[in-house]
């Protein structure tokens, strides 16, 4: 039976289809095409904001998934990331592992760190949780220090520019189609894994342990899982921004990089993946955006000695302003935006939104 509006759904399988409407397939092809064409016309500073962002939403994108999805709560994103630069940096240093081996190889000391300290979940909750993900952070971060103290890397390990065949990979541009390809297929690897058994039963956890336990849900295997997927693919992340950056310090992996993180989920919005990507694009400019106002304003030279402070307590105040505000964060905004056109002129607003 046809339908014009596109979003009823007649057939089970209508559940699993990605893009609905053919309105949703012509904006998407018009994205891709835009993110295509831009690194053709954009000026290096903006080049570099752009794979910043493709860098961060892996990460994020496996952060959501872990605590978004499965509930579990974690504090040691920035050890995770800190580890798979590492392992890269080793790799590189001491065996002179390729591109194509340290990569896969950062993505299985992910999983096996995710399934360590995945364990704890299966006794621990909420703070108690978070405190025992904490200690991922420090111990992944002191590890590092002495291996470039006792390997005389004093301000951090170098790697050269990472190599696909015979073609070195250096130009801000290759780099960016790259990062852009690792995007798009961590997120549709997400997608599909939210439409798997594995993701349905993280959601059953979240919502509630014991009832999907009642129905038959392996909770101690799940909750393992969801620590280990995505720790894989965080410490990838971390090895992906290892080369990209050439350069590997414990100083890049501070605390702040988790809050930071946790920050993209909150205001994005938890428990969806375009709330992950919108939230990393706004993290993750926000701070240029303090630095632009602070020059457009004309603030005097000696306040400007404050703005790192000022950052570092704007991600803190941006999360509690969308958890008392906007709970549904960027997503539950835009989707707003999106009943306001859709449904104009009328007034009443959709069941579930």
């Amino acid at each position: 039976m046809a339908h014009a509006s596109g979003y009823f759904k007649t057939r089970y399988r209508d559940e699993f289809f990605v893009l609905e409407t053919r309105s949703r397939k012509t904006a998407l092809v018009l994205l891709l095409a835009g993110l295509l064409a831009f690194p053709f016309f954009a000026s290096p500073f903006g080049l570099d904001l752009a794979n910043q962002v493709f860098l961060s939403l892996i990460g994020a994108v496996a952060l959501m998934l872990l605590t978004g999805f499965a509930g579990q709560i974690s504090l040691g994103h920035a050890g995770l990331l800190a580890a798979g630069a590492f392992t890269t940096a080793i790799l590189f240093k001491e065996v002179q592992a390729p591109f194509w081996i340290a990569l896969p190889g950062s993505g299985l000391i992910g999983a096996l760190l995710g399934i360590i300290f995945g364990f704890p979940s299966l006794r621990l909750k909420g703070l108690y949780l978070a405190l025992s993900t904490m200690a991922l952070h420090f111990i992944v971060t002191y590890i590092g220090a002495e291996y470039q103290t006792r390997r005389g890397f004093a301000t951090g390990v170098l790697l050269d520019a990472p190599k696909l065949g015979s073609f070195v990979v250096q130009d801000p541009r290759i780099w960016y189609l790259i990062l852009l390809a690792a995007d798009i297929l961590v997120v549709l690897f997400a997608f599909n894994l939210l439409r798997s058994k594995t993701g349905r039963a993280w959601v059953a956890i979240r919502d509630r342990d014991v009832a999907a336990e009642a129905l038959g849900v392996d909770v101690r295997f799940y909750k393992v899982s969801s620590f280990m997927i995505t720790s894989m693919i965080t410490c990838m992340a971390g090895s992906l921004f290892a080369y990209y950056r050439g350069f590997v310090s414990v100083e890049a992996f501070s605390f702040l990089t988790t809050i930071e993180y946790v920050a993209i989920i909150i205001v994005g919005g938890i428990g969806t993946i375009l709330g992950a990507v919108f939230g990393t694009i706004f993290i993750v400019l926000l701070p240029y955006g303090i630095d632009a106002a602070a020059e457009l304003l004309a603030i005097p030279p000696r306040l400007t000695n404050y703005l790192s402070a000022i950052k570092y307590g704007t991600f803190g105040l941006v999360m509690i302003i969308f958890l008392l505000l906007e709970p549904g964060g960027l997503v539950g905004i835009w989707r707003r935006i999106l009943d306001y056109f859709l449904l104009w002129p009328f007034k009443y607003k959709p069941m579930g939104r």
